[in-house]
């Protein structure tokens, strides 16, 4: 494959003799995007206005890996396996999230059923997420240096190699450190933008995913309704703009949609602590610090905003007594069991023996001690890969250090001369958030939405299923939408 920066027409089919050129398609997954918020996006809400628009239903939990799983294979998390951001690894003892090798997900890919149909069909992936070890013809994700001396440096991962210093000399290093934690914002979601503009402009693929993950910030740290969420809407709309227009100029035809939208939510829910005070989670402790041991552990949560996977060592022995702590607990909507984890197609080996739903304005925190002077090191850093559960503090410098700024100062003067350094800037207090997801909306106008450049194409009477996304997106590609 020639992976210079020229222009270059598309791909030959790759088996059999060539099919008339599908339909290019490009399709935004604008993180957090609803209805409401396109009264501050006026280039989108062009698109809609000249196209089509529909409310989306989205999946449980409405996460970012479990809804792109459902746009991409057409399957529920009981048949992609992708129950949340992350999940309890059994067979390794750990809790991981957010990894990032397609082969987690189960099912036919888009991109699959798009080359049965039309062999040779292309497709670049710009931080949609599984994107490594995935069978697009271009790929594009967050990938840190992870240096031997301990230090993380901002960078991506690029298939193929050399696609790698074509946009990092165009567009600069990947902004990692914009892209979550403090100092998250519109710089990361330009960047993207501008390697999808790259890749059409220079690869000419048939369908490019683009992931632009702006509202996701603000709205989790003021709330949706805030005037700073509201601009950070206004600030996306005209990053987006020169990449829509050029997929006009283009003819392609252009799919905005989200996986979730956020609601505001103020009200934090300790359960890991709740089921360590009744005696049934355990930690282990090193240096002072103590550290979750889901292996001893008679049960724990894994948190992912407002859901929660609780995994029961021996259900048999403890189901009921783990219920019996979390059913009175204070912001706790529902308790899945087995019969309730079908009914919403949770029922995965991944997923625990009890799923939590959040009440509405309630959230889940991830935090296990009792002692913030026992708890771990990597809690006051933004650590998303150590930590055992989602952690929205990490959008955060701690309120009540006044020398927090003055820390991370000398943490950058460190890292800028190579030497080791820790952010130590995370509040361990989880009030300041205003904003959460991963409950199924209550209204449409809070959850996500779809968005389709041609006219009649998501129009309808209710909500447009997660499930037909994938099916949408092969008629809207080869042509056989009407």
């Amino acid at each position: 494959m020639n992976d210079s920066g020229a222009e270059q027409t598309p791909t030959p089919a790759r088996h059999g003799s060539p099919r008339a050129a599908p339909q290019p398609l490009l399709v935004l997954d604008v993180v957090g995007l609803t209805p409401r918020l396109l009264a501050h996006m006026p280039r989108l809400t062009r698109l809609a206005e000249e196209g089509s628009s529909t409310p989306l239903a989205t999946v449980l939990p409405a996460v970012t890996c479990a809804a792109q799983s459902t746009f991409l294979t057409g399957l529920t998390p009981d048949g992609h396996g992708i129950v949340g951001n992350g999940w309890y690894f059994r067979e390794l003892g750990e809790v991981l999230l957010w990894r990032q090798h397609n082969a987690l997900v189960s099912g036919e890919k888009l991109w699959d059923a798009l080359r049965a149909r039309h062999p040779g069909y292309t497709v670049a992936n710009v931080c949609w997420w599984y994107a490594m070890g995935a069978d697009t013809d271009w790929t594009v994700t967050p990938r840190p240096v992870y240096y031997a001396d301990g230090r993380k440096e901002p960078d991506c991962y690029t298939r193929p190699p050399e696609l790698h210093d074509e946009l990092t000399g165009a567009l600069g290093t990947f902004p990692l450190f914009q892209f979550w934690g403090p100092g998250a914002g519109l710089a990361s979601s330009r960047w993207i933008v501008g390697a999808t503009r790259h890749l059409l402009r220079t690869r000419r693929p048939d369908l490019a995913l683009c992931y632009v993950p702006h509202l996701d910030y603000d709205l989790q740290r003021y709330g949706p309704d805030d005037p700073r969420s509201h601009r950070a809407a206004a600030q996306l709309d005209a990053v987006l703009g020169p990449l829509l227009d050029d997929a006009r100029a283009e003819g392609r035809t252009v799919v905005a949609l989200s996986e979730y939208g956020i609601t505001r939510a103020d009200r934090p829910v300790d359960v890991n602590r709740a089921l360590r005070r009744a005696g049934l989670l355990e930690v282990h402790t090193q240096d002072g610090m103590e550290y979750l041991d889901p292996t001893t552990s008679r049960a724990f949560a894994v948190v992912d905003h407002q859901l929660a996977h609780v995994y029961v060592r021996d259900p048999a022995a403890d189901l009921d007594a783990v219920r019996a702590v979390l059913e009175p607990l204070d912001g706790i909507a529902q308790l899945l069991d087995e019969q309730g984890k079908k009914a919403h197609h949770l029922d995965h080996p991944r997923s625990g023996e009890l799923v939590a739903v959040a009440e509405p304005g309630a959230w889940f925190t991830y935090y296990y001690w009792l002692d913030d002077a026992r708890a771990p090191d990597f809690a006051r850093l933004v650590e998303i890969h150590r930590k055992p559960g989602y952690d929205p503090a990490e959008l955060f410098m701690d309120p009540l250090d006044p020398y927090v700024r003055l820390r991370a100062a000398t943490a950058l003067a460190r890292k800028k001369t190579g030497m080791r350094y820790r952010m130590a800037v995370v509040p361990l207090d989880p009030s300041p958030v205003r904003g959460s997801h991963g409950r199924l909306p209550e209204h449409p106008d809070e959850g996500p939405v779809l968005l389709c450049s041609r006219p009649g194409t998501a129009d309808g009477p209710g909500p447009f299923p997660a499930t037909d996304v994938k099916s949408l997106l092969v008629d809207l590609a080869l042509g056989e939408h009407t």
